[in-house]
């Protein structure tokens, strides 16, 4: 394969993933959970700030209902992803708010848009276990409102963790982009930071528009990654 010669032509390998890598873990990409929600408020408000700050039960229903997947387990793309990490100089970065890439056991992993495992009070900014968060959406301590420490809509990035990805882009020489369209920005824009030299892949059943000099392959991710080498 192809693929396999230029992993091992890489010195520094970096993966940018999106919703697409956990489907086959079981969990749905956000435009199929707004088809559930067809008709009612769409999931850009209901993850939005004004809805934790105005509706905050409404935003806690949602999210605790309709975003955490904890049965779910790395499927073979994270756990190839993994692999690379831990016996190469590879990275990655991931609009994933899901943790599966550190549950398959990644290093060097910068969650863009934060992590819904790690919740924290608005109140006393007391970090408590997701569990009481899917129990309760509120602290029994301090009677605080609790939010998962993911970003929202209207909310801006946290600037460490931009600096982080777009030093990872740019010092990467091979970047293979799996499970987003890249239309979201900024994540999309990280590609800017590339390296001129650098090599653009994208594997993506859907034609992708992607910077000239790239290369994508319009195959299942899965079937790619189980015939990759590290």
């Amino acid at each position: 394969m192809q693929l396999n010669d230029e992993i091992a032509r890489s010195k520094q390998l970096l993966f940018l993933t999106g919703a697409g890598v956990s489907t086959a873990s079981g969990i749905p990409d956000y435009r199929s959970k707004n088809g559930l929600y067809a008709g009612k408020e769409s999931p850009e408000y209901l993850l939005s700030l004004t809805c934790l700050k105005q509706q905050p039960e409404l935003f806690y229903r949602f999210v605790s209902q309709k975003m955490y997947y904890p049965a779910a387990q790395p499927n073979i793309i994270h756990r190839q992803m993994a692999l690379a990490t831990q016996k190469r100089r590879a990275g990655i970065i991931t609009q994933n708010v899901d943790g599966l890439h550190t549950k398959a056991g990644a290093k060097n992993v910068i969650e863009f848009h934060g992590n819904l495992y790690h919740v924290t009070c608005q109140r006393c900014g007391q970090k408590v276990p997701y569990t009481d968060y899917l129990n309760q959406g509120m602290r029994h301590a301090c009677g605080g409102i609790l939010r998962p420490e993911i970003v929202l809509y209207e909310e801006q990035l946290a600037p460490e963790v931009v600096e982080q990805a777009v030093a990872a882009v740019a010092q990467a020489d091979l970047i293979i982009v799996c499970g987003t369209s890249l239309q979201v920005y900024p994540f999309a824009g990280l590609l800017d930071y590339r390296r001129p030299d650098a090599h653009l892949i994208a594997i993506n059943r859907e034609q992708l528009k992607l910077p000239q000099g790239s290369r994508q392959l319009r195959m299942d991710a899965a079937t790619v990654f189980a015939q990759l080498i590290f």
